[in-house]
């Protein structure tokens, strides 16, 4: 289950709503499923969402939570272990090579990734080409 703050573009009204997966709501999207409860606009889209951050200087953090924050960091990064060892890095070149892919049949090996902004993003998932973005955690000590 994923949930993500929405706005409604017509009238500016904003709440949360659930669903099974970013695909569903991808998928309900598109359809034009989804529309605003207070004006039945179908002009909703996901509004900006600030992740929670753990501020140590103005909290008590306790030992649970800091375990927690360390165990999302580490299966974070097995992710992106995973990703670096079975995808191709295309740098900036992302957008490119996706659409290469999508519209002209490109074989590749192995999937890509690399760095987009939202708005390429938006603009690849709007021309049906399937992109996902993943949260990255820096190494320390690189």
């Amino acid at each position: 289950m994923i949930k993500y703050e929405l706005i409604c573009k017509n009238c500016e009204l904003s709440f949360d709503s659930w669903f099974s997966s970013s695909q569903e709501y991808e998928k309900l999207k598109k359809k034009n499923y989804i529309n605003c409860h207070n004006c039945d606009s179908k002009k909703v889209e996901k509004n900006l969402m600030a992740p929670k951050l753990i501020n140590k200087s103005k909290i008590k953090i306790d030992d649970k939570e800091i375990l927690k924050v360390k165990e999302i960091t580490k299966k974070m990064k097995e992710y992106q272990k995973f990703i670096k060892n079975n995808f191709e890095y295309v740098g900036n070149n992302f957008t490119y090579e996706a659409r290469s892919i999508h519209y002209n049949d490109k074989k590749r090996k192995k999937g890509i990734y690399g760095t987009a902004s939202n708005d390429e993003i938006k603009e690849l998932r709007e021309e049906g080409i399937e992109a996902e973005v993943v949260p990255w955690v820096e190494d320390k000590n690189n």
